[in-house]
C-alpha cells in the first residue's frame, strides 16, 4: 500500500521533475572513485551503493550542475549514504559512537590546508576530506561553517536516534518531526544549492523567516515521503522513527489507516509549501537572482528526493 500511495503522490506532485544530463557519466566515474579509499565493503556492500543510484540522487537535486560539479556533489552525498550505514547500519552505532563520529567529521570539516587532514587513516574520513577539496577551496569561510553546521546538526539527530533505539524510545509525531528534519540531511542539500549556482548568500538572507520556513516545510516534505517508501526497511530496523509509524502509534490506528493520514498530511503540506515558495520577500535586485536560485534549490531537493526514492534499490529492502 506504501508504494501505491507514494506513487499517487509523485503523480500528482506540482514541482516538475528534472535530471542532469551528466548523470549516468558521473554515475560509471563514482565507481571507480569509491574504490580508491579501501573502504571494508565486500562486493555485496558495493553493489547495493551501486544499487542505490546516488549519482541520481545528485543530478535529480541539481540538474543544472556542470559535469565537474555534479561530480563533486556525487561524492560528498556518496559519503553521506556511507555515514548513514556507518551510524544506523545492520552493526548500529551507539549514541557515543555517533557522537566521536561527529566529532571526527567536523574536524575534517574545519581543517586547515596547512596539515595533514585528521582521520587520515579513516578511510571514510579520507574519502571525505577528498569530496570536500573543491568546495573548502572554492567556497568562502561563511558557507563552509553553514554546511559543517548542518552536518553537525544531522550527525547531532542521529545520536538522538541511537539513543532513542538504544533505550527502546519510540517518538510521538510532533517529537519525531522535528528530529526528522535533523537525520534528513536535507539542510545539508540546501547548503549544496549554493555551491552549484556559485551564489553564496549572506547569512541575514539564508536565515531568513520566510527562507527558514520553506526550507522547513520542504524538509518535511521529503522526509515523509521517503518514509512512505522505506516503511517495509524501517519497520524491522528504525525502533518507531518514521512518520506512519509514529502517527500509528500515538493514534492508535492500523498501519493502514496511519498511511492514509500520512499522506493527507502530505499533501496539505506541499499546498503550504507552494504558498510559501510564492510568498518569498525580494531583497533587492543584487540578491534575488541568488535568492531565486535557492528557492528553486529547494523545491528540487524536495522532487529529486521523491523521484529517486522511487528509482533506487537502497529502501528496497531491510539492510543486510
Amino acid at each position: 500500500m506504501t508504494a501505491a500511495a507514494a506513487r499517487a503522490l509523485r503523480a500528482t506532485c506540482p514541482l516538475p521533475a528534472r535530471c542532469s544530463p551528466h548523470t549516468e557519466a558521473t554515475h560509471e566515474w563514482l565507481a571507480g572513485w569509491v574504490r580508491r579509499f579501501g573502504l571494508p565493503l565486500d562486493e555485496l556492500a558495493l553493489h547495493r551503493l551501486d544499487a542505490g543510484r546516488v549519482a541520481w540522487y545528485a543530478g535529480r537535486l541539481y540538474p543544472d550542475a556542470s559535469a565537474a560539479d555534479l561530480r563533486t556533489v556525487a561524492a560528498l552525498w556518496t559519503w553521506f549514504f556511507l555515514l548513514d550505514d556507518a551510524c544506523d547500519g545492520p552493526h548500529r552505532a551507539t549514541g557515543a559512537q555517533v557522537a566521536a563520529l561527529r566529532a571526527e567529521v567536523l574536524r575534517v570539516l574545519r581543517h586547515g590546508s596547512g596539515s595533514r587532514p585528521p582521520g587520515s587513516r579513516d578511510p571514510l574520513l579520507r574519502m571525505l576530506a577528498d569530496a570536500w577539496q573543491v568546495p573548502r577551496a572554492r567556497m568562502p569561510l561563511p558557507w563552509r561553517r553553514r554546511f559543517a553546521d548542518a552536518v553537525a546538526h544531522h550527525l547531532a539527530g542521529n545520536r538522538v536516534e541511537a539513543e532513542n533505539k538504544t533505550r527502546g524510545h519510540a517518538p510521538g509525531v510532533a517529537e519525531y518531526v522535528t528530529l526528522r528534519r535533523a537525520t534528513s540531511a536535507a539542510y545539508v542539500s540546501y547548503t549544496v544549492i549554493e555551491f552549484v549556482t556559485g551564489h553564496a548568500l549572506p547569512d541575514a538572507v539564508y536565515h531568513h523567516p520566510a527562507l527558514g520556513a520553506l526550507a522547513a516545510t520542504g524538509n518535511d516534505l521529503l522526509s515523509w515521503f521517503n518514509d512512505l517508501v522505506s516503511l517495509e526497511t524501517d519497520r524491522a530496523t528504525s525502533g518507531g522513527h518514521n512518520l506512519v509509524l509514529a502517527i500509528a502509534r500515538e493514534q492508535r490506528l492500523p498501519e493502514e489507516r496511519a498511511v492514509e493520514v500520512a499522506t493527507a498530511r502530505w499533501r496539505a503540506t506541499m499546498r503550504e509549501f507552494m504558498e510559501l515558495r510564492a510568498a518569498v520577500p525580494s531583497f533587492g535586485p543584487a540578491l534575488d537572482p541568488a535568492v531565486a536560485a535557492h528557492v528553486e534549490g529547494v523545491a528540487r531537493s524536495v522532487r529529486g528526493t521523491i523521484d529517486w526514492s522511487l528509482e533506487s534499490a537502497r529502501y528496497a529492502a531491510p539492510r543486510s
